[in-house]
């Protein structure tokens, strides 16, 4: 098994692709009409897999909530940040959690208030978490 994409109910989909579209993502290709809504398949442009998927139902309303952030890995934080701030989205909280490994994150919030937390690795880690992140489990 693997895990596919996220789908995430948005309320603008002009205003949410805008959004994305400053972080680094990609339109990959679109569904519409469906059940859900309009569907907006996105991935940044290293990742050959869809990692996002925008659903726009037009004219209904829905409430964010369930799920708690997305994490997105950068190879800098502080030229994301500027690249974003830029694009005029907004980077708070910036945490250095080791100064000597380059480790950092940092947050941002979408159009539609899902929260996103960026990631900076230190050097020579692995794309993405993997079980050598985590102490043995006893």
């Amino acid at each position: 098994m693997r895990t596919l994409h996220l789908g995430l109910r948005v309320s603008d989909l002009a205003r949410s692709l805008a959004f994305y579209e400053a972080l680094g993502y990609e339109v990959i290709g679109a569904v519409p009409g469906t059940g859900l809504g309009d569907l907006t398949m996105l991935a940044l442009p290293d990742d050959p897999h869809v990692s996002i998927e925008l659903v726009h139902a037009s004219g209904q309303s829905f409430e964010v909530g369930g799920m708690s952030h997305l994490v997105i890995q950068v190879e800098s934080l502080p030229d994301a940040s500027q690249r974003l701030e830029a694009s005029g989205v907004t980077v708070a909280d910036l945490v250095v959690h080791d100064s000597a490994t380059g480790f950092a994150t940092a947050w941002l919030t979408d159009p539609d208030g899902y929260r996103i937390e960026l990631v900076q690795w230190p050097a020579g880690h692995p794309v993405g978490m993997t079980r050598a992140d985590f102490p043995a489990r006893s």
